[in-house]
């Protein structure tokens, strides 16, 4: 198989941060209530990180045979577009790390609802099983539904709803509308960073047939869209903490908006699509920001 350096770069680490935000700001909105158990807060992050890093192997598979990677593409050269990974090894590594993260999954339903909440457990397990078909099949078979403009949706569902809201029901074991607030933010933060990622590779998908979303609204309909995502995020923090708030703490995330809305800045003055990849860099690393910051603010 590949060498241990390349799976690192097929794992790609960046993405990683992005992938725990929901988690953390889930978690500590359960710890400002009372609520907190380690192992429940271990495992789920670690369940996070397996569906993310199987997501970018898949994705790496997905676009490798369909020849959606190829010299066109602007960012990053993948694992299989490289040739330092196989296609038949990438395929086992999918197997491998679908296997161990639900078994991370169900590690974390037990310890969470235990043998006397059966329903919200079988619910959860209906997630975990979705949330690991929803990472292969973003780009994996005829079907993948990244190649039809959905994309934006199950990020939307599974960085935000689920790993804000799925995050907060795992240690209180109760429903809180006002949580699905920060979760919309985190959601559409998250979608944004996809939507970035879209409009870098918006020619090279288009020659692919990869009909991502901006392939579809075109490019300047994407930066409005975009626009949208950031607006509504800052927006849905916003409201959750002036309806939350015990004291000035409660805003300190709002020191993240200005490298938000800094990048926001540039991503509406953009006219060449390479120089939106360090833009998704910043993004993910904006929303980890403002998840700690949030966080921090809850706990102080």
């Amino acid at each position: 198989m590949g060498n241990f350096s390349s799976w690192i770069n097929a794992a790609r680490l960046r993405t990683l941060p992005l992938s725990i935000s929901g988690i953390i700001v889930g978690t500590t909105i359960a710890v400002q209530q009372g609520y907190f158990n380690i192992v429940i807060f271990s495992l789920a992050l670690c369940t996070t990180l397996g569906l993310q890093i199987l997501s970018n192997l898949a994705n790496d598979y997905g676009d490798g045979v369909k020849g959606t990677d190829n010299e066109n593409r602007i960012g990053p050269a993948r694992a299989i577009q490289s040739g330092l990974i196989s296609a038949k090894e990438m395929k086992q590594g999918i197997w491998i790390t679908a296997i161990a993260t639900m078994i991370l999954a169900v590690l974390l339903i037990y310890v969470a609802f235990g043998n006397e909440n059966f329903i919200p457990a079988l619910v959860f397990f209906a997630l975990g099983l979705a949330a690991i078909i929803a990472a292969i099949k973003y780009t994996v078979g005829e079907n993948a539904y990244g190649y039809r403009g959905l994309g934006d949706v199950f990020v939307f569902l599974f960085f935000g709803l689920v790993a804000v809201y799925g995050s907060y029901f795992l240690y209180t074991l109760e429903f809180n509308w006002l949580v699905l607030l920060p979760a919309f933010a985190i959601g559409f933060l998250s979608a944004g960073v996809l939507n970035l990622n879209n409009m870098r590779d918006r020619e090279s998908d288009t020659k692919s047939g990869k009909n991502t979303l901006v392939v579809k609204m075109g490019a300047g309909r994407s930066k409005n869209y975009h626009y949208s995502l950031i607006i509504a995020a800052s927006f849905c923090l916003v409201i959750f903490s002036v309806f939350t708030a015990n004291s000035w703490s409660d805003f300190l995330y709002l020191i993240g908006f200005i490298p938000l809305f800094l990048h926001l800045k540039r991503v509406v003055e953009n006219e060449n699509p390479m120089l939106l990849d360090p833009e998704l860099k910043i993004l993910a690393l904006t929303t980890f920001f403002i998840s700690i910051l949030f966080g921090l603010g809850l706990i102080i």
